[in-house]
């Protein structure tokens, strides 16, 4: 077989394989894709994101002192609000992540203390996989956050909406996310604007609350697209 040939059927291959993938995004892109809405900030704002933490019983979610989580039965959390502690598990790797000090965070594998030069490798995939994982759970009460910049938004159906950006702080500063509520003012959904997604204001479901222990409101259930996000094993104290 001569390599024009090969190279012909490589192409062949590639395209094959690629061609389908780029069709796809380029559906979701323009189905999907939004930009940034505009908002006002303001008391308006602050007032609905109010309403929003008094609906979710924000009182019992701040007296909760500890939350044990499964997040896509992959990374499992035993997190210490109180003293700013988690212990995150993956595979056979488990980290005592200090959320603020990071240098008083402490690696095992396979139950044993680790030492060596790359640590601190796992001591910031476990602060990467806490950020983002809390942040599924617990999103909702982050509105009042330090560096957080809340406007109120119309939608197009001239409903009310909480547009959320983070300034500063977690893993990927300058996220935004559009909160969309129920008659209520229980959130329902949110859209994001995220450097990690590649399409702008996808959005996921906050429709699978569960009642706690402590009678703090978490979700066990997000859909984005056609993705499924579980929470599970939840447990409060």
């Amino acid at each position: 077989m001569n390599i024009k040939r090969i190279l012909k059927i490589c192409g062949g291959l590639i395209i094959f394989f690629t061609l389908p993938t780029l069709l796809l995004f380029g559906f979701m892109y323009f189905k999907y894709n939004e930009e940034l809405p505009v908002g006002t900030q303001g008391k308006a704002a602050d007032s609905l994101a109010t309403k929003m933490l008094d609906v979710l019983n924000h009182d019992a979610y701040n007296a909760t002192d500890y939350i044990e989580f499964t997040f896509k039965k992959r990374h499992h959390f035993k997190w210490n609000k109180a003293e700013n502690t988690c212990e995150v598990y993956w595979k056979n790797i488990k980290v005592n992540l200090d959320v603020i000090n990071h240098n008083n965070s402490k690696v095992y594998i396979d139950e044993l203390a680790y030492n060596q030069a790359d640590v601190h490798e796992y001591i910031h995939k476990a602060e990467s996989y806490f950020n983002n994982d809390t942040f599924w759970l617990v999103a909702p009460y982050k509105v009042f956050d330090k560096g957080v910049v809340r406007k109120l938004v119309k939608t197009k159906d001239n409903k009310e909406a909480l547009l959320v950006t983070y300034s500063s702080g977690g893993t990927t500063p300058g996220d935004s996310y559009l909160w969309h509520f129920d008659d209520n003012g229980k959130p329902k959904s949110f859209q994001m604007w995220v450097d990690i997604l590649p399409i702008d204001g996808l959005e996921a479901t906050w429709t699978d609350w569960s009642t706690t222990e402590t009678e703090a409101q978490l979700p066990t259930f997000h859909k984005l697209l056609f993705l499924g996000l579980e929470i599970e094993d939840i447990k409060t104290k």
